[in-house]
């Protein structure tokens, strides 16, 4: 499956349903109010409806990391520090769920990767308890408060690997085993030539904790996954001497957009991209993001899962 990034806001425009009657008279029927306490409801208070655009679509029952961007009606992102968030398994159903949504910044911040009309995208976490289809709704804080609503199919097992289970061993490919050949290795300019210098394989058999970002920097289709390399490298600097090793993987055959995903994506069935995995020594996956993460998320995941 080809990546997918976030992907611009649609709108939707809705006209009157007219019903004709006798002698070519028309009746409105007056919309039904939404239930008490439904995700409906929550939609309906007042503020605009505005658009959330997925920056995640990979879920599984339990813990659920959901990434996403508010548009407004002039096209424009919403970047309020904080979202709060509900979850119900239906429109008319009381939600089962409510959280804050943290605005977290894409790339390094301050770096020209970061720059772009998309800087800043929300990010969620909360507890599904079953596989299914889920209604979320967002409404951003501060004055004039905004709503939007974005649904989500949350499977029994997740397409990536999941949490707990044991990482791929693949052989990817490293400054040593391409004989220095960097264009073989990475798209990014300049080269991440930290970030090339183990193999999967050989970290996993070393028992060596790492961090492994599935990503292209130059052909990415998202918004989002060049600087996600830059957030794994200014991780890295931070736990220089930690013993943690950081290791990129690019996406396409040949590093060619134009071929079909390279194997080592399909050995670790990545239905998108960018993905970032935290590994430890004992070789299980402790965490993984999927798109964009932050330095912030990242460096406190490596800290707690890691070091």
């Amino acid at each position: 499956m080809r990546a997918r990034g976030l992907v611009a806001a649609a709108v939707v425009a809705s006209g009157a349903l007219l019903v004709g009657g006798c002698g070519g008279s028309a009746r409105h029927s007056a919309p039904k109010p939404p239930p008490g306490g439904s995700i409906a409801a929550i939609l309906a208070r007042p503020g605009a409806n505005i658009t959330a655009v997925p920056g995640t679509n990979d879920y599984a029952a339990g813990p659920v990391r959901v990434s996403f961007l508010l548009i407004d009606n002039q096209g424009a992102p919403v970047n309020r520090a904080r979202a709060r968030v509900w979850v119900a398994a239906s429109d008319d159903a009381r939600p089962f769920a409510q959280t804050t949504a943290t605005l977290e910044p894409v790339g390094v911040p301050g770096s020209d990767a970061a720059a772009g009309d998309i800087t800043r995208l929300y990010v969620a976490h909360f507890i599904v308890p079953r596989p299914g289809t889920y209604t979320v709704v967002a409404e951003s804080t501060g004055p004039k408060p905004m709503q939007a609503e974005l649904h989500i199919q949350v499977r029994e097992h997740p397409q990536a690997p999941a949490v707990g289970s044991q990482a791929i061993a693949s052989q990817t490919p490293t400054i040593a085993s391409t004989h220095g050949n960097l264009k073989e290795l990475t798209t990014r300019t300049p080269p991440d030539t930290a970030l090339l210098r183990y193999s999967v394989a050989g970290s996993i058999a070393a028992h060596k904790p790492f961090v492994l970002v599935f990503a292209t920097p130059k052909f990415c289709t998202s918004r989002t996954c060049g600087p996600v390399v830059d957030v794994v490298d200014a991780v890295r600097k931070q736990f220089a001497g930690s013993g943690i090793r950081f290791i990129h993987v690019e996406i396409y055959t040949d590093n060619n957009p134009g071929l079909p995903v390279n194997k080592w994506v399909k050995q670790w069935h990545l239905p998108t991209e960018p993905w970032t995995f935290l590994v430890g020594a004992d070789g299980r996956i402790k965490a993984r993001f999927e798109g964009s993460v932050s330095t912030g998320e990242l460096a406190a995941a490596v800290r707690q899962y890691l070091s």
